[in-house]
Formats: C-alpha cells, structure tokens, sequence
C-alpha cells in the first residue's frame, strides 16, 4: 500500500468558501487537501469577433500558479506552453456545460489563480471555476439579465495514475511525481466525459490499466458531482435545464 492516510481510491477533502471575492460576480475559495486554488468568474460585456451579433456568450479561462505557490518561486507573469494548454483545458470543460446561446452577447471570464500547489491543480481550478460560474449565472438571472439558468450539466474532474503498480485516485504531488501513468479525466452530471488526458510518463499501460483508471476517474468524479448537489442544494433544480 503506498499511501499511509487514505485508500487509493478515496479523494481528498474538499473545502469550498464561496463569495470569497468581494467584486467578482462569482467566486469561491477551493481547498482539495493541501491544493488551494481562488477561482473569480467575472463578467464582460462584449464576446470575441467571432460571436458578433449571434446574441452568443463565450466563457474564457486563465489560469496561474502564484510565485510562492510551490516548493521554488515560480516567476511572476510568466505564461508556459503548459499554463496555456491548461487554461484551454478549463475553459472547454466549462463550455460544455453552459448553454451559450442561452448567455447572451457576454463573455464570463474565470480566473483560476493556484495560492497553493499539491497536485491536481488544474482538475481543482475546474472544479471551482465551475462553481464560480454557477454563482456568476445565479447573479445575472436574480438581475433578470437571462430569463432561465443556461446549466445543462454540473461538472467535475479529477486526476487518477498508476503509481508503483498501484492505481490511485486523486494523485498529490509527491504521487505524481512518482506516476508511471497520469491522467486527468473531465466528466458531467450525466456520467458522460469530456475530456481524458493520459501519458505514460515512464511506462506504457494495458487496456485493463486504462480501464481500472477511468472506473477510478468516474467514482471519484460522481462523489464530487454529489458534493456541488449539496452545495448547491438550495436551487439544484434551477441549475438544471
């Protein structure tokens, strides 16, 4: 057994502050074990050339790890081929669970900023950004601004890997660090998935392998999906078209 305080198939906590940022229209403050991230989602009212006139929204991600986030100072600023691919993750992982005709001619733009990196940052930052833009649609619609929540799905993501023969739900750094396989897997409230992400950082991995990660991906992607039931558990069937 590699891991000493959970089963491999068990998540990590999740702790969830919402309306964390005074000015932002949705936001929230997610801590997922030691993986803290702050996810704003902010409204703007234009849409990029190619929406003009379509009465279309679009929602847009940007993603960061901060300075002292990490072990080593990362630079400030700096914008890697992985914090774009990232980003890119994000937002189409939050598109698909929008109705963006349903948006009007707005963008929403979710800020995903890491205060503090443990592994599986860029599943969290979904997983926030998410709830930050349920509360950013919650305040357009309480404004009359839509005439109905535009929320086809809720969504969820998790990371799972192969570490030392063992697969594991939920990698932390030191995890996967380690991985022979990585994967990260986006998933929605009707079991369907969005995205899968896999590498075989140091080893190849079988068909049974594949298929052991994603049956760990959609356990601990449902028991989120659970958690954003209860936390959303006041206007759950608002949300849901």
């Amino acid at each position: 057994m590699i891991r000493k305080n959970r089963e491999a198939d068990q998540l990590r906590n999740i702790k969830v502050e919402r309306k964390f940022i005074k000015y932002a229209q949705g936001s929230c403050l997610i801590q997922k074990g030691n993986t803290k991230v702050i996810c704003a989602a902010s409204l703007e009212k234009k849409v990029p050339f190619f929406l003009k006139g379509s009465n279309s929204g679009w929602i847009k991600a940007e993603y960061r790890m901060l300075p002292a986030s990490t072990e080593n100072r990362i630079p400030r600023d700096r914008i890697s081929g992985r914090t774009m691919e990232i980003q890119r993750l994000i937002a189409r992982s939050l598109r698909s669970a929008i109705d963006l005709d349903g948006l009007g001619e707005r963008t929403i733009r979710v800020d995903c900023d890491v205060i503090q990196a443990d592994g599986g940052t860029r599943t969290t930052s979904i997983v926030g950004g998410f709830i930050a833009l349920v509360d950013c649609l919650t305040y357009l619609y309480k404004r009359e601004e839509i005439n109905q929540m535009p929320i086809k799905y809720l969504l969820g993501a998790t990371s799972v890997g192969l570490c030392k023969g063992e697969h594991l739900l939920d990698l932390d750094y030191g995890e996967d660090s380690q991985a022979d396989v990585d994967m990260n897997v986006v998933m929605n409230s009707k079991n369907d998935f969005i995205e899968i992400q896999g590498t075989g950082e140091n080893s190849t991995f079988s068909q049974k392998d594949l298929s052991k990660l994603l049956q760990l991906a959609q356990k601990g992607i449902q028991e989120i999906i659970d958690y954003q039931k209860n936390l959303f558990k006041d206007n759950i069937q608002l949300y849901l078209k």
